[in-house]
């Protein structure tokens, strides 16, 4: 596999110590239509430089890994969908090998980012557990291209993201909105918990269903400030720990969905998706097709409420994280 390209920007601005915050890039190629998810692109790496650090969008192009895009790169990633393809760590191998060009996921992005010395990473919200896991019908992905094969279990399939075994295994702090509501929520944080991942409430005891600041599930631990996340990192590294701490940054209550709707349409969509016999990865797109028609497109413009939030949010933990460190972004 190719060795990873860091743009010149980054590369010096981790040479110096200089806070960056690492963007993933499905989003972009898969999540919105062109134009928008260009503009989306560059508005997100706006943010990070308006908080004080330097961005650093991950993708793969021609084979290679690159973390920082620039402004070519950013054009290919939002091009043509069809050439681009979705690359969780398990393909970045073949990826490199075959010469392809792909956006990464969580999984991908968190491990790339990682691997060249970023310590932070904001996104939309992690992949999990799905609901009804081992259950014959609904037992599928979440639908980010990272999940592991079937348990041996005969029919029965037990799927979860790949964005959690590699989190715990990736030493790097993600701001994120929790998981989507579409996903079991209780058994991704007992898987959490079950892997070593550190999971801290921005401001909040109880983890975010990102279309919704709530789920009900409460949380261990609650930090108000960057300056307290950037000391779980570094108490963190001193005590040798090599898993990702998950920072879970609730959506505005203004700008979340209305949660009657949101559980009619999810309860609608749940049912749907059983009768019609959908498992593995067409269940995701499925319920979340279902989220954009019935909600006039509304889920939508709370998804990128979130990633905007997480990147206001990121931004400010990498900048405490190089202070701490002696530096100043």
């Amino acid at each position: 596999m190719p060795d990873i390209k860091v743009s010149a920007e980054v590369q010096d601005a981790l040479a110096d110590g200089w806070a960056v915050v690492a963007l993933e890039s499905t989003l972009l190629a898969h999540g919105l239509p062109a134009p928008r998810n260009r503009e989306v692109g560059g508005e997100l790496e706006q943010l990070v430089r308006a908080g004080g650090a330097v961005p650093a969008t991950v993708a793969v192009l021609d084979g290679v890994p690159t973390v920082g895009l620039d402004a070519a790169g950013l054009e290919r990633i939002t091009g043509d969908g069809s050439e681009v393809l979705k690359l969780s760590v398990r393909d970045l191998a073949p990826a490199g090998a075959l010469g392809r060009t792909g956006a990464t996921t969580v999984a991908s992005t968190a491990w790339l980012a990682a691997r060249v010395g970023i310590r932070v990473f904001a996104t939309g919200g992690l992949g999990g557990v799905h609901r009804a896991a081992g259950d014959e019908a609904l037992g599928g992905s979440d639908g980010s291209g990272d999940d592991g094969p079937p348990a041996g279990l005969g029919t029965v399939s037990y799927d979860e993201s790949a964005d959690l075994p590699t989190l715990a295994a990736t030493p790097i702090t993600v701001v994120c909105a929790g998981v989507k509501s579409i996903l079991d929520v209780g058994a991704t944080l007992e898987r959490l918990e079950t892997l070593g991942v550190t999971v801290l409430g921005w401001r909040t005891a109880d983890f975010p269903g990102f279309y919704l600041p709530s789920t009900g599930h409460r949380l261990d631990w609650r930090v108000d400030d960057a300056e307290q996340v950037s000391a779980v990192m570094a108490a963190a590294d001193r005590l040798g720990t090599s898993g990702a701490v998950v920072v879970a940054n609730p959506v505005a209550e203004p700008e979340a969905l209305d949660r009657e709707l949101h559980d009619r349409v999810l309860t609608d969509a749940l049912a749907a998706a059983g009768r019609a016999g959908l498992r593995g990865k067409a269940v995701t797109p499925f319920l979340l097709a279902a989220f954009h028609r019935e909600t006039a497109g509304r889920s939508l413009e709370v998804n990128l409420a979130v990633v905007r939030g997480n990147v206001r949010v990121a931004a400010k933990i990498a900048t405490a994280w190089a202070k701490d460190r002696g530096n100043a972004a």
